[in-house]
């Protein structure tokens, strides 16, 4: 057993092709836990990812903050610290921090590859949950 600090992380920058905003990514060492991936991700307010997909499952943990989030036809909702998410395979969605604050969430995915889409418009990302 051991502790898995995200501050040993190093922090690398999401890249402008799949976000909106300077995100901030903390991949978490989970040796032998393949096939599950930890990724802690840090937003700043207004930051966001695209449109995506994954193969597998995906489950956000919200940290801090609140996070926006909105499936392809749905609602936005929004989420709060202590709030998990769960994002079957197959569904078009986005998330990220609320126009009025940062948003940190660790992402668990699991078996995944991420189809990334269309960026999310100020207009899709304006209308209030």
């Amino acid at each position: 057993m051991h502790i898995l600090d995200p501050a040993d992380t190093e922090a690398k920058p999401g890249s402008p092709d799949y976000f909106t905003g300077t995100v901030a990514l903390r991949n978490l060492d989970t040796p032998g836990a393949d096939p599950v991936k930890l990724i802690r991700v840090e937003f700043p307010t207004r930051a966001r990812t695209n449109w995506h997909t994954h193969s597998g499952v995906q489950v956000l943990v919200v940290l801090s903050g609140r996070c926006r989030f909105q499936h392809w036809g749905g609602p936005i909702g929004e989420a709060t610290a202590g709030e998990t998410l769960y994002i079957p395979p197959g569904e078009k969605h986005w998330h990220g921090a609320t126009p009025d604050g940062p948003m940190a969430h660790l992402a668990v995915n699991v078996a995944l590859e991420t189809e990334w889409l269309d960026e999310v418009t100020e207009e899709q990302y304006r209308h209030q949950p």
